[in-house]
């Protein structure tokens, strides 16, 4: 029996490190998502905007379009930087929900397991009681 609980508690144990792996990579694979979206987007607008720089370049000195162009770069940097931070707190935050839901999931598992090891246990020592009787 203690092999058997031993036994289950080891698939248990495999099973949570195979869902967090799955989700692991679920997660990673929607942030690369969510950052090639976001790369595309930025290129359009870079796109975009590089455009409008050069017709007013016709216009407008070099010194300003070199301070466009930098002010761009900043603000591209400075959303790029956010959108990562956010991703990362949303999977942290989802990791813990995660690792805590499997937590308890095991947790209650577990205790199945227990009183069912205590069920069997009280079976064996009344049949045993029993058979000690009869002899």
């Amino acid at each position: 029996h203690e092999r058997e609980h031993d036994r289950e508690i080891s698939e248990l144990i495999t099973k949570h490190k195979e869902e967090m792996e799955e989700l692991r990579a679920a997660l990673n694979k929607e942030q690369q998502q969510l950052l090639d979206e976001l790369q595309h987007q930025m290129e359009a607008t870079h796109k975009a905007e590089i455009e409008q720089a050069q017709i007013q370049s016709q216009t407008l000195h070099n010194l300003e379009l070199e301070a466009v162009r930098l002010s761009l770069n900043n603000m591209h940097t400075s959303q790029l930087e956010l959108t990562q931070s956010n991703l990362r707190k949303e999977k942290e935050t989802a990791l813990v929900e995660l690792r805590e839901m499997l937590n308890d999931k095991r947790a209650q598992e577990i205790a199945i397991l227990q009183s069912r090891h205590q069920l069997e246990l009280e079976k064996i020592r009344e049949k045993c009681l029993k058979e000690k009787d009869d002899l």
